[in-house]
């Protein structure tokens, strides 16, 4: 699975280039640009997992522990509309980590005062960090508007632009276009039962260089992925989030599953188009099951 700047569970046909940005650009000397920690568009996110280490733990009093508790249910529960607007927890299988958070929000130093709280709490010296990822959310520019879009319907379906079909299309799209990509940067986390993350990267290797090829072949690849993770509408939802010079990887993929068997699915089904098979590189993942912060805690034993 490589990146998909849709949703599955929610968005419209992809491909179609729009007038490919210029990357480089610095204001001028002139231009007051704003100092400030808040994207202008869309969310911080911030992936925590966590080990517990249990010889730590079992040197905490009663007390302590208690007190700890009490510590990670207040961190735990943090949400606060233009601060922190999404927070979810799960108890994670396997050695890689005991429990994970997901959180999302405008507000930089509310998100990451969640981690802070959770390292401090009475529990923290048997808290270990196992691995973190943090990212911005994007409309991915690979995301056609409804000219765009309607130039797909003409050149690549041979739709009649003066047919009923092309205008219901075309109105159509736009209609959804605008809670798609507000989805894509401030996004409601499903409450579906479990989730996984991983982070990926697009090759830069002799002819499997992604950012070599011209914007319109990049932009058609993305299509087919994005048809390919339409087919799970309603069992996956996926938000993409960008790290590029931001964390050690390009971009984050956070899905949600109403079974763990549909996260495989359609991982093991977008690995076969050409943008995932050729060009793209995946770091490690993450699989968990969301529980509430109380069924959490006696979960993992805390």
């Amino acid at each position: 699975m490589s990146h998909d700047p849709s949703n599955p569970a929610t968005h419209g046909p992809q491909a179609a280039p729009r007038a490919q940005p210029t990357h480089g650009h610095r204001p001028g000397a002139s231009q007051q640009t704003p100092a400030t920690l808040v994207p202008e568009t869309g969310w911080h996110f911030l992936h925590l997992f966590y080990r517990i280490d249990r010889e730590r733990l079992h040197r905490l009093d009663a007390e302590r522990r208690e007190a700890g508790r009490r510590d990670l249910l207040a961190a735990l529960a943090a949400r606060a509309p233009g601060s922190i607007e999404q927070l979810q927890c799960f108890a994670v299988p396997g050695h890689k980590a005991d429990f994970g958070v997901v959180l999302a929000g405008p507000d930089l130093k509310a998100v990451h005062g969640v981690q802070m709280a959770i390292q401090a709490s009475a529990l923290g010296p048997a808290i270990v960090p196992a691995y973190s990822f943090y990212s911005l959310t994007e409309v991915s520019e690979y995301v056609p508007d409804a000219e765009e879009y309607g130039r797909i319907l003409r050149e690549r379906e041979n739709v009649d632009p003066e047919s009923p079909t092309y205008k219901a299309k075309v109105a159509a799209y736009s209609e959804r276009l605008g809670p798609m990509n507000r989805q894509r940067l401030t996004p409601d986390f499903p409450d579906w039962p479990c989730l996984c993350f991983y982070p990926m990267s697009k090759m830069r290797s002799g002819d499997q260089n992604w950012y070599l090829l011209p914007f319109e072949e990049r932009s058609e690849l993305m299509a087919q992925h994005g048809r390919s993770g339409m087919k799970f509408a309603g069992k996956v939802s996926q938000v993409i989030t960008a790290s590029t010079g931001l964390d050690d990887w390009e971009w984050g993929v956070t899905l949600w599953g109403r079974n763990p068997l549909y996260l495989k699915d359609i991982v093991y089904t977008m690995r076969f188009d050409e943008s995932s098979a050729k060009y793209a590189l995946f770091g490690d993942f993450y699989f968990g099951y969301l529980l509430p912060p109380e069924e959490l805690l006696e979960t993992i034993r805390l």
